[in-house]
């Protein structure tokens, strides 16, 4: 069994210098113990416990993330109602502004305040925005995000987006909202968070069509996340060619996971996912290399 301690070798086994991890999160306090109250809930939501591994403050983490060789993350935050997107951006990129290892982060709302603020977090140099369908209960086409969607795209920085339905479904969750956003927007980068669970099939079909999307592996074909929605074995080998096209970026869920960190590595490696682009070259490629202090 891997352990996180192991990772730091098995990146140096894997010729390249680290991990660009593009899903942890990093929050306000207040915030952050929120999210893992709501966890601490999880019996009573997916009927499976859900223990946060990494409970620990933000220096300890950010050690910890550092002494597994992850050399990029994120630092993602997002909103339930409107009023709170403008400030957590502003919290968000103000970490990473003392944090240089972590990509610059924001989010939004449907508001009409978002077109200005995601405007401001672009000039303040945001490389990846997240949103969250389920627990914003928002729906992406909604008229207010059609400005803001414009500038993403033409600042060709990408959206890490929680769409699909698992592991709970939303009004506005599943590929037929998003997917209407993208033929809108074609050239919007999208990244669609848990390799699209629940509708795994349709999000691997969406983004072997189209250019300007990727997946994340977040907690995809982890022991705990196989007991909620498997992922479907008859999809392993488009999975597989997808990792070996640049198509598939390494996410962790760290530190909101109820496993090891190496936990999520090790079933990756196990599936035959090509682990040099899912770690570090597609990421890489992204985000822009040297603009994003990731070479």
């Amino acid at each position: 069994m891997l352990t996180d301690a192991d990772l730091p070798s098995l990146w140096h086994g894997l010729g390249i210098p680290g991990v660009c991890d593009v899903h942890t999160h990093f929050m306000p306090e207040a915030v952050m113990r929120s999210v893992w109250a709501y966890f601490d809930a999880a019996g009573d939501n997916y009927g499976v416990p859900w223990p946060i591994e990494y409970r620990w403050d933000d220096d300890a983490r950010l050690n910890h993330l550092r002494a597994l060789g992850v050399r990029k993350f994120t630092a993602l935050v997002y909103a339930h109602k409107p009023g709170m997107a403008e400030w957590l951006s502003r919290w968000a990129l103000d970490f990473a502004s003392h944090v240089p290892d972590c990509l610059p982060t924001a989010t939004f709302y449907p508001e009409p305040e978002a077109e200005r603020y995601v405007s401001e977090a672009l000039a303040r140099g945001a490389q990846v925005f997240k949103v969250h369908l389920q627990v914003g209960d928002f729906d992406p086409r909604d008229p207010l995000l059609e400005p803001v969607w414009g500038l993403l795209a033409d600042a060709a920085v990408p959206v890490l987006i929680h769409c699909g339905s698992a592991p709970l479904a939303g009004r506005f969750t599943g590929p037929g909202p998003i997917g209407e956003v993208l033929d809108r927007f074609p050239r919007l980068r999208v990244i669609v968070a848990h390799l699209g669970a629940d509708e795994f099939e349709v999000f691997l079909d969406m983004v072997q069509a189209r250019e300007n999307t990727w997946l994340d592996t977040t907690m995809a074909l982890t022991d705990f996340m196989q007991q909620l929605r498997p992922f479907p074995v008859g999809r392993l080998a488009q999975l597989r060619a997808l990792s070996g096209q640049g198509k598939v970026l390494f996410g962790s869920d760290f530190p909101n996971i109820p496993y090891p960190y190496a936990h999520q590595v090790e079933v990756l490696s196990d599936h035959g996912l090509d682990m040099p682009e899912v770690l570090w070259r597609a990421p890489v490629r992204l985000f822009g290399g040297q603009a994003s202090g990731l070479l």
